[in-house]
């Protein structure tokens, strides 16, 4: 690749910094206030150098279409948002804001496309490792199979529980012996929400 002015490197090291942190690459606006431009067409046509010399891709069409070699072939990393607080009555996501963090995974680490991420409450779930404070990854669907984790809403609440459908009743097995299961009752707002697919859990 061919080398860099010390300006050019300042802005590849920043954009590279935003994405690793927070998961996004920064706007044009961004990177413009972040080194004084007075215009977003100073900041692109030093992305358009960037992307000349190979150290990094220019994405037409999108607002943040800037892709640094390395951080993930395009198509196979995902880009997933992390669910703060559920609202009561409200499907996962549902509520989901644009400036919602969001955490760069790999496609591949997942038998299902997970669609976005639940922190975990809690320790019901521990012997199937998943612990407090993990980032789950959930792909969104209201069905699901016996035996299957799934995300679920029984009233107003969400949980992470292995699913037992039998005999027309529904059961959330916890995976923990402190914890019981509980027994849905069949007049409960109850509803399937998705499917646990993986978990990211950061240093």
């Amino acid at each position: 690749m061919r080398p860099l002015t010390e300006r050019q490197q300042a802005i590849l090291e920043f954009v590279t910094a935003r994405i690793t942190e927070q998961g996004l690459p920064p706007t044009l606006a961004e990177i413009a206030e972040a080194f004084g431009f007075s215009q977003v067409r100073a900041a692109h046509k030093h992305l358009q150098a960037l992307a000349t010399k190979g150290h990094l891709e220019l994405l037409p069409g999108r607002a943040r279409g800037i892709r640094i070699p390395g951080l993930g072939p395009r198509g196979e990393t995902l880009s997933l948002p992390i669910l703060g607080r559920v609202a009561a009555g409200t499907p996962i996501g549902a509520d989901l804001q644009d400036e919602a963090p969001v955490v760069l995974v790999d496609r591949s680490l997942f038998s299902l496309t997970p669609h976005c991420l639940l922190r975990v409450r809690g320790d019901s779930m521990r012997d199937e490792g998943i612990l407090e404070g993990d980032l789950i990854a959930v792909h969104r669907t209201s069905v699901a199979l016996d035996g299957q984790i799934v995300v679920a809403r029984l009233e107003d609440e969400i949980t992470v529980k292995r699913l037992r459908h039998a005999a027309g009743r529904i059961t959330l097995l916890p995976r923990n012996p402190d914890y019981p299961p509980i027994e849905v009752p069949p007049t409960a707002s109850f509803a399937i929400e998705g499917l646990y697919c993986g978990l990211v859990r950061r240093a």
